[in-house]
Formats: structure tokens, C-alpha cells, sequence
């Protein structure tokens, strides 16, 4: 479980291992929506921030794992400026911001998370094919994706937060602002956080980063699109859904 990288062959994607931890993170999921949808809008409140403290406190632990294990000039190990790195932010403005801080914290909670917790539980890149199934990183993984597909589920399944399509605004400007600041530490430590810098072999964002032979090209469209494309799909299906429900379709 708490094995050196390249100590133990890793799981790899599409394996049974990986289907595995799928399976056991859609379970979760399902049952934690299963006691939770019926709850008040306080109680929502409570969830998101309880959990917030509780990966907030995991995020902190697997920083220092991290640094441990590699080096603290390594910051793309550690550093939490990735697209998924959303949930800490907007988990925080959610609950402890007022306001439009709170707001967007919100915004991105029903918009972002639950696109970036989907995509990663499919094409886990930057854990699976590196440490075996059930290594303290996958299982962490795992268990902060689930967390933010079962947080986006369920302020929109309990109109908690009611999308509009202004509120792209408040989520642009989350996006950006983490964006900028990995720019800035990209810069001095050769990093690539966001994925907006450098290239990520194996991985389908290889394919954009040779079109545009890289430089600040491909990383405005990465900007552009991880600052828009996850609100309006998230807000087109929810709307959708809605209307779904409402004509009992």
C-alpha cells in the first residue's frame, strides 16, 4: 500500500484492478446519494463542508507523502493546481466564503467537479498506470474523484445550487486564477500543472500539444478549454435533465 514507485508493477488502465476500483467507487456513490438526497439544504451545507475539511486534511497528507518520496522541487507530484484540484477551492468558498465568494464555490461545485471526477475514474493517467490498484495513491485517487462526482450530483439533484448561464463567470474565474498561478510556478520549476505548459505523453492531450507544437498557443486553448467546455456541459445536461423531469419524460 505504501510502496516506492516502481517497487510493485503498477495496475494500469483497463485492467481488473482499475474495474475494481471503479466498481467500489460507483457503489459509494450510490449509496451515499441513497441517505443524503432527501436531506435539507443545511444538511447539504454540512456534507459539503465536512468533506471539504476531510480531503482538505488527505490533500495534506499526500502532499507530505510526496515530498517525502520524490522532491520538493518535483512539484508536479504535489502541488494541487490540477483541473481536479477545483474540489479544495470551491469546497472551501462553499463553505466557509460569503457572497459572490460563496458563489463561486458553488458555481463550480454543481458545474465542474463531477465532469472532472467522471473523466478521471475512466482514464485515471496519473495514478494507475504508476502504482498498483490498491496503493495509498490510488486508493486516494479514487476516493477525492468519487467524492466530487457524488458532491456534483448532489447539489443539482437537490437544487441546492440552481445553474445559470451567467455563472459561467464565477467559474471562469476560479479556473483562471488556479491557471495563472501554475503558469507562474511552471515557469520556475519546469512544471507542468494543469497540464497547460508541457506536453503529457501518453495521455490524449499528446495529440493538441503536437498540432500546436506546444508554446502559448497550446496552452491558451488548455486555459480556454478547461475554463469553459466542463460548465456548459454540466449545465446543458442538468437543464436538460430538468426539463426531463419535469415533463416526465
Amino acid at each position: 500500500m505504501f510502496a516506492e514507485m516502481g517497487e510493485y508493477e503498477p495496475c494500469g488502465i483497463f485492467t481488473k484492478g482499475h474495474f475494481a476500483l471503479i466498481t467500489i467507487t460507483i457503489m459509494g456513490i450510490f449509496i451515499s446519494l441513497k441517505y443524503s438526497i432527501n436531506k435539507t439544504k443545511q444538511d447539504i451545507y454540512n456534507i459539503i463542508k465536512w468533506l471539504t475539511i476531510s480531503v482538505l486534511v488527505m490533500e495534506i497528507l499526500k502532499i507530505i507523502y510526496n515530498i517525502k518520496h520524490n522532491s520538493i522541487y518535483d512539484v508536479n507530484t504535489y502541488v494541487p493546481l490540477y483541473y481536479c484540484s477545483i474540489l479544495l477551492y470551491a469546497g472551501a468558498l462553499s463553505s466557509f466564503g460569503k457572497g459572490i465568494l460563496k458563489r463561486i464555490g458553488d458555481v463550480t461545485l454543481g458545474a465542474g467537479v463531477a465532469i472532472g471526477g467522471i473523466v478521471f475514474i475512466i482514464y485515471p493517467s496519473t495514478s494507475l498506470p504508476i502504482y498498483p490498484a490498491f496503493h495509498i495513491l490510488s486508493i486516494h485517487s479514487f476516493l477525492f474523484h468519487g467524492i466530487m462526482i457524488y458532491l456534483g450530483i448532489l447539489v443539482n439533484k437537490t437544487k441546492y445550487i440552481e445553474l445559470k448561464k451567467e455563472d459561467i463567470k464565477y467559474f471562469a474565474s476560479l479556473i483562471g486564477m488556479m491557471c495563472i498561478i501554475a503558469l507562474i510556478i511552471n515557469h520556475f520549476f519546469n512544471g507542468n500543472l494543469m497540464f497547460i505548459s508541457n506536453n503529457f505523453p501518453n495521455n490524449p492531450i499528446e495529440i493538441l500539444y503536437k498540432i500546436t507544437n506546444g508554446g502559448a498557443l497550446y496552452s491558451l486553448i488548455m486555459i480556454a478549454v478547461q475554463m469553459t467546455i466542463p460548465f456548459y456541459v454540466s449545465y446543458y445536461i442538468v437543464k436538460k435533465a430538468n426539463y426531463f423531469k419535469k415533463y416526465n419524460i
